[in-house]
């Protein structure tokens, strides 16, 4: 259970860098087997979040997540500042350090609001009791006629104390068990549920925020990189004279790679320290490097990708989930309906590309950087520094975006390496070009489905066979087949009730450093379900939309255990968070409810749909196109999400419309490709996010209003965009699309 606990003024500065108030709040939670699934724990320490309250009433609320545009920053703190009765104009966030007393830091995979939902009232309840008790003992009236309201407490005859006057006293009192806090009504709810701007945005519009770029430390040094062009490259020969003989640049520092799995390590290369950022890349523009070859450097994407086809094409794979006799139903069925698909590399593209800036002593080691994983770039800088973790202090700043690539801590491993050499601070900062090259790439796939209709148009098999590198292969090259989990994204996960259905998966040896993108496994997964669907659809001559609830059938709470399948659920059981097929359908009919989906439309336009369970939410999304002399123009996109209870409002619509247009990016433009090992995409001109041109004018979000716990907001609109598009350009013209991106068959 919570144990509730008195938190010192000097730990509250260890943990954030910031002097604490009167009062101190602090929350010791044991880990997710005691709470049943609250909360995510990581290696089993325990997690603490603070609430601060000076004696001039302002409100101090720690934010333990990366801020990178999903408002995390306010979400969190405003659940606490509702549940404890804090005026919002009165709080201040702070930013939290790493530290394990946090639990888990990591901003991604949608966790966020998900896992610390149930937290964050327990600390506002916690913080509201205190301060009710801290009143009663000054007015010597039982604590249960005090009420706090709106940053003050009221007493039993009107009479009422602010939160700054009683801050002082309340941190005197025993802390309260959990079992006695009262939560509030969510009815009563004024900040939970309603649309709070961002805490940031006067920052951010005049220019004064902090992102990773913006840190300068005295005598700090400026680093740019020289990486190996293909993974597991080393130097062969390094000449760097006429390096030396550019002006500002102080130092050439061999930046060797670790030996065995890529994990979170740096890529070997060649680093420039210079006294500006122009030295140092006309420093390495000199440099001429001969690296050694590797298995991977003859690695082609197209060639790769024709072989992933030939696999799932050519034959069974390792059967990973199994209902019915798959075969013997394709074989006596009316009609079978056969498609492969493909999708490439994807690279994650922030706009801020990854910078970190490291200042080593004897005391140790700190670091500022834009990251998702403080506590990960905290351990992976203590690890190759061979320091305590304790001498390791990690400042979080503003994110340019993340998506994923900065939660993997290579870059700030590569600062604190150099800072320890140079024996001055030190910033690498990463080009655009860096940042496209030598990212933690999305996987590629390939995947072949093969599906069942009877004489009535109905399924009656479903056999689905996939490829695709593993994210497992970056800290096992070993492994080379997708794991449970990865495949648990949509793709073993399908909600059907089909009789027969089979799900198998071949090997694809990673050649690139692969990672976690936004939505990850889902992206090229719900490409091919949701494609597939409508192809099926299609040769049934039905409705896609009602196919679809055809397909999905009665409703009903998944399990997987009895077909060999173990669903990972994103880490959560599914007794908290079951995948209720209701919930799927209810979001399909609220969009159709909402489109004109049966409206005729002028020759070469089309409707397109497709919906997807991610993160433990639901998003459908439909999309209108049209076609015209070799070019798609994407006109309209409708988003609806259940993503259970919404905090923030504002900030779920705002991240639909991004991740809808993310999804949209991918699908028209999206592409890495590879040759001789090297990815030939550089810069925006090769590899371009969505112009303001290719962005429908008309894009719509809808919320479906619910009580069910938190679940994912930041990446489940991202997946069904790309076969939403790819199946409207085929009720457009008729032309049938089963490879992305779509630029490579369109004018876009």
């Amino acid at each position: 259970m919570t144990v509730l606990t008195r938190v010192s003024r000097r730990r509250f500065l260890q943990l954030t860098g910031v002097a604490a108030g009167g009062l101190v709040l602090g929350a010791a939670l044991p880990g997710r087997a005691a709470l049943a699934g609250v909360l995510e724990q990581s290696s089993g320490a325990a997690l603490n979040v603070f609430v601060s309250i000076r004696e001039d009433g302002t409100v101090e609320i720690v934010a333990h997540r990366s801020e990178m545009g999903t408002g995390i920053r306010t979400s969190l703190p405003q659940i606490v500042a509702d549940e404890m009765e804090a005026d919002w104009q009165r709080v201040r966030v702070i930013q939290a350090q790493a530290n394990p007393a946090y639990g888990s830091q990591n901003t991604d995979g949608s966790r966020s609001v998900r896992d610390f939902y149930p937290v964050m009232r327990q600390m506002g309840a916690a913080a509201r009791t205190l301060l009710e008790r801290a009143a009663a003992d000054a007015w010597g009236v039982p604590a249960a006629q005090c009420a706090a309201r709106n940053h003050s407490v009221v007493g039993p005859d009107g009479r009422t104390l602010g939160f700054g006057e009683l801050a002082a006293r309340a941190a005197t009192l025993p802390m309260p068990e959990p079992s006695t806090l009262r939560m509030k009504p969510e009815s009563d709810f004024r900040y939970v549920g309603h649309g709070l701007p961002i805490v940031d945005l006067q920052d951010m519009t005049v220019g004064k925020a902090t992102y990773g770029i913006d840190v300068h430390l005295p005598e700090m040094l400026y680093a740019s990189i020289e990486r190996s062009p293909w993974l597991q490259g080393r130097i062969k020969a390094l000449d760097a004279d006429a390096a030396r003989t550019v002006a500002g640049v102080s130092e050439i520092v061999e930046l060797r790679a670790v030996e065995g799995p890529p994990g979170f390590n740096p890529i070997e290369g060649v680093a420039v320290l210079a006294s500006n950022t122009w030295s140092a890349l006309r420093g390495r523009g000199a440099l001429q490097i001969d690296w050694t070859r590797s298995e991977h450097s003859e690695h082609d994407s197209a060639a790769y990708l024709d072989e992933l086809v030939a696999r799932v094409e050519g034959g069974p794979g390792e059967v990973r989930r199994r209902r019915g006799d798959v075969e013997a139903a394709l074989a006596s069925a009316q009609q079978v309906v056969t498609a492969t698909y493909r999708t490439p590399y994807l690279a994650h593209a922030p706009m801020e590309p990854p910078v970190a800036t490291a200042r080593f002593s004897d005391n140790g080691c700190e670091v500022w950087a834009c990251t998702q994983t403080p506590q990960a770039t905290r351990q992976a800088v203590a690890d190759a520094l061979g320091l305590d973790v304790d001498a390791v202090v990690v400042h979080v700043t503003l994110l340019g975006g993340g998506f994923g690539r900065k939660s993997k801590p290579d870059f700030a491993v590569e600062a604190a390496r150099l800072a320890a050499h140079a024996g001055r601070p030190v910033q690498v900062v990463w080009s655009r070009e860096d940042d496209i090259r030598h990212d933690y790439f999305h996987a590629c796939s390939a995947q072949h489905f093969r599906g069942a209709l009877d004489v009535g148009g109905r399924v009656t098999a479903w056999l689905a066979r996939e490829a695709s590198p593993p994210i497992g292969a970056t800290f096992d090259t070993t492994v080379s087949m997708n794991s449970e989990g990865g495949l648990s994204q949509t793709f073993a996960s399908v909600p059907f009730a089909v009789p027969n259905l089979q799900i198998e998966s071949h090997p694809a040896p990673a050649h690139v450093r692969i990672g976690w993108l936004r939505s990850v496994y889902n992206i090229p997964y719900a490409f091919g379900v949701g494609c597939f669907v409508d192809e099926l659809a299609h040769a049934a001559r039905r409705d896609p939309i009602e196919f679809w609830l055809a397909l999905i059938g009665d409703d009903r709470l998944l399990d997987f255990s009895g077909e060999g399948f173990s669903y990972s659920n994103y880490g959560r059981s599914l007794e908290d968070y079951p995948y209720d097929t209701a919930r799927l359908a209810a979001v399909i009919r609220a969009l159709a409810d909402r489109i004109p989906w049966k409206t005729p439309l002028p020759a070469g336009q089309g409707w397109g749909f497709s919906v997807a369970n991610s993160f433990l939410s639901n998003m459908a999304v439909a999309s209108k196109v049209e076609v015209r002399d070799g070019r798609l123009r994407v006109l309209e996109m409708h988003g609806a999400l259940d993503a259970g209870r919404i905090v923030n409002p504002d900030r779920v619509h705002a991240q639909m419309e991004g991740g809808m247009i993310f999804g949209l990016s991918l699908a028209l433009n999206g592409e890495i490709t590879f040759g001789g090992g090297e990815a030939q995409q550089s810069n925006f001109h090769d590899y371009p996010v969505a112009r303001m041109l290719q962005v429908p004018p008309l894009i719509r979000t809808y919320i479906l209003p619910s009580e069910a716990p938190p679940s994912g907001v930041g990446e489940p609109p991202t997946p069904p965009v790309a076969p939403s598009i790819a199946n409207a350009v085929f009720a457009a013209c008729g032309q049938r699309i089963r490879e992305l991106p779509l630029g490579r068959h369109f004018n876009v």
